[in-house]
């Protein structure tokens, strides 16, 4: 499941300013259609220099193919593509649709059944099927009792009310391929700030009376279970509005309800004025992640007092997390959100794979103290700060030389830039500007490393008895490294030319030299 995770730093395209136009210039009609674009099967037409023609790249290779050799022969007949479409849209839609909502308890059992160790967690399926493995995890979840239920109905409405209170500039999303522009309420930072201090003056006002937040760690399982009954609910509800009433023409029907429901039907959706998106992805999904590293906190603290390795992988957490909200507005031009419907594909992600795959790491060491001393301590907690550094010093070079059109040094030296053109589907052309120097000269996702090795490094404070505490460092690996594959084709597509002129400056993906 691709979240928002999302950094929740991924970039429209690597190094290109986020305030660029339609990332398509083929029409999109369909969500069949969009997501057969994302994966590299619509017709490949660019603009370069203002003319019409094929990109140097034949073929319909897909998006995780792109370091396959001749895989684009394999994919050229009809039927393979036909069969590849029917896989795309169908099989493996649902195949996630019944295997995601059971992943998120596999892990709530692994950490509470299973002392954290998935060799205990895959014993269950020993000598059984996986339906009956499966049925026995289900047996030991609790129904949502009512402090679990209004918790959380009592959260929702708290942010629904705050994204409206909470004063903040309106900031625009990029044009859409229907010429569309969303327009959102930048406040994202203050709410987080709001919530973040209301949280902590709530826990030490009423520790007195014997209430805590830590009740849903003990609860956590309700909690799981109410998030996934919610969330299959909200995203029929979701189907159904973009059917009968659809916010804005970025909308429209495959004519396959099973991809419908799970990409969705709408771009940018709107209920009662509020942007659902921003809702699912930054008020939900990013705040309770950032909520419930500090109820894992406070039951720690309960348990075994101060404990480093739970403040090392806390505080690295919640400085991310601060980062993200900090950058909402940036977060809201990302691919993520251009080309992601809201359907069970982003909400369920949000609403339900972030509070719990996200916050598993200091899940997981609640159960499982560990002293760490004063020196691990400290390089934890250095080598991770340097890797949120880096990560927000590549966003400021890229903002900088955007905002000053190219005219700026960038480690003391005027920028590399690429100044791509491409066209609208209205037929406006437009012009972006590709960093090829500094931390973007290095390579086109430099900045996934720092993400990557920050991540290890809120995780090491488990040390190594177990791999579950590593779930969202190895989710993480494959996720960016799917998008960096992801991102490239949509950026072929976007720039045609101009885009491999960047990617001769820049030859490298991830790691320089190497990938």
């Amino acid at each position: 499941m691709e979240i928002i995770h999302v950094d929740l730093n991924h970039q429209t395209c690597p190094s290109e300013p986020s305030d660029s136009g339609s990332p398509l210039k083929t029409m999109v009609d369909t969500a069949e259609a969009e997501q057969l674009l994302r994966q590299g099967l619509g017709k490949r037409m660019v603009r370069g220099d203002g003319i019409n023609r094929s990109t140097a790249v034949s073929g319909d290779s897909d998006m995780l193919s792109g370091g396959i050799h001749h895989y684009e022969q394999i994919t050229q007949s009809a039927q393979s593509q036909r069969l590849k479409r029917f896989l795309t849209t169908t099989v493996m839609p649902v195949f996630l649709l019944a295997f995601t909502p059971n992943l998120v308890v596999i892990i709530w059992y692994t950490v509470i059944h299973c002392e954290g160790s998935y060799l205990k967690m895959l014993s269950v399926f020993s000598h059984r099927s996986i339906l009956s493995g499966l049925s026995d995890m289900w047996s030991l979840m609790n129904y949502p009792s009512p402090v679990v239920i209004w918790t959380l109905v009592i959260y929702c409405v708290y942010a629904l009310a705050m994204m409206k209170l909470l004063p903040g500039e309106n900031v625009t999303g990029p044009v859409t391929p229907k010429g569309n522009v969303p327009v959102y309420k930048d406040n994202g930072f203050i709410y987080f700030v709001v919530t973040i201090c209301l949280f902590w003056v709530l826990t030490i006002c009423l520790h007195p009376f014997g209430i805590s937040p830590s009740i849903l760690y003990d609860k956590f399982d309700e909690v799981i279970y109410a998030l996934n009954a919610f969330s299959l609910i909200f995203c029929a509800f979701l189907y159904i509005k973009g059917l009968l009433t659809p916010s804005s023409t970025d909308s429209g029907s495959s004519g396959n309800i099973i991809f419908d429901y799970y990409w969705g039907m709408e771009l940018y959706p709107r209920v009662l004025g509020f942007d659902i998106k921003v809702f699912t992805n930054c008020r939900f999904g990013m705040m309770v992640w950032a909520l419930l590293v500090c109820i894992h906190s406070v039951k720690s603290f309960e348990l075994y007092g101060f404990v480093d390795s739970m403040f090392v992988s806390a505080f690295l957490q919640i400085m991310y997390i601060t980062k993200f909200f900090w950058w909402e507005s940036g977060y809201m031009r990302t691919i993520d959100i251009m080309l992601d419907r809201a359907g069970y594909y982003i909400c369920w992600g949000c609403l339900v794979y972030v509070p719990s795959l996200y916050a598993s790491v200091t899940f997981y060491l609640v159960s499982h103290p560990i002293h760490l001393g004063p020196v691990v301590t400290t390089i934890f907690l250095f080598l991770g700060a340097l890797n949120i550094y880096i990560n927000y010093a590549a966003d400021v070079q890229k903002q900088e030389v955007r905002g000053a059109n190219g005219n700026c040094l960038i480690w003391g030296r005027k920028p590399e830039i690429i100044r791509a053109k491409y066209q609208l589907e209205n037929g406006d052309e437009k012009e972006s500007i590709l960093l090829a120097s500094g931390w973007w000269g290095l390579s086109r996702h430099f900045h996934y490393i720092p993400e990557i090795m920050l991540a290890f490094f809120w995780s090491a404070p488990a040390l190594f008895d177990n791999i579950m505490p590593y779930s969202y460092v190895i989710w993480l690996f494959i996720l960016l490294t799917h998008r960096s594959y992801r991102d490239d084709t949509k950026c072929n597509k976007k720039y045609g030319l101009f885009w491999h002129q960047y990617c001769k400056k820049v030859p490298h993906k991830i790691v320089p030299y190497l990938f």
